[in-house]
């Protein structure tokens, strides 16, 4: 198969009217709930039209498989984190801190993000190293994010301690990613000592400024 025929596969067919984009969003939001509640092994056509109280042919008009409504709920659910993300668009959030209170909030902004958003996002972490396309758009995703902390931790560059302030940055990202990624996917307690969300955001915090600026 090649990528033409694969893209074609997923494709969804967007509804037109107003009474089946209403069945449609209650489609995906329906999604979103099972597989919060029983992750990716629940997601089924036939629960989710149960759940959102439509005839299996609400979801066959706008698509012929359960890969491509999965992959539209998982897009549905990102949404959702994508919104709480433009808190880093906002001027009137960062300006006026300085650079060591910049990059803790930073991190802790991300922290509430994935706190926020557990429910999903675990099974979409614990599914992503066996679903390719989900691993694909999740590396898609996890850059976009490198992208955003990476221009507001910059604005504090002057006072990097690293000769390449942005290959710093972009390398405390991955750090502060990886370190949330384990945490929803697999719990507190994996690989490090249980602590609560709230020491947990201190500490991965304060990495974060000692190695972006070195230790006070």
């Amino acid at each position: 198969m090649t990528s033409t025929d694969r893209n074609s596969e997923l494709a969804i067919r967007p509804p037109r009217q107003e009474r089946t984009r209403q069945a449609w969003t209650r489609i995906l939001e329906a999604g979103v709930a099972i597989i919060e509640e029983g992750g990716y092994e629940a997601f089924t056509i036939a629960a989710v039209c149960e759940r959102a109280k439509v005839a299996p042919r609400a979801i066959y008009d706008r698509t012929t498989s359960k890969e491509a409504l999965f992959l539209a709920v998982y897009e549905h659910g990102l949404s959702r984190i994508r919104a709480d993300e433009e808190v880093f668009d906002r001027e009137d959030r960062w300006t006026g801190l300085d650079a060591r209170t910049l990059v803790v909030e930073a991190v802790s902004e991300f922290a509430g993000i994935f706190e926020r958003h557990a429910a999903f996002l675990k099974p979409i972490v614990l599914l992503s190293g066996a679903h390719p396309e989900v691993y694909r758009r999740g590396g898609a995703y996890g850059a976009r994010m490198a992208d955003r902390f990476t221009t507001l931790v910059l604005g504090a560059a002057h006072e990097i301690t690293h000769p390449d302030p942005e290959t710093a940055v972009r390398l405390c990202f991955s750090t502060v990613f990886a370190s949330l990624v384990l945490r929803v996917g697999y719990g507190s307690g994996f690989a490090a000592p249980a602590v609560d969300t709230d020491a947990f955001v201190r500490h991965l915090a304060q990495t974060a400024v000692r190695y972006l600026f070195g230790c006070d």
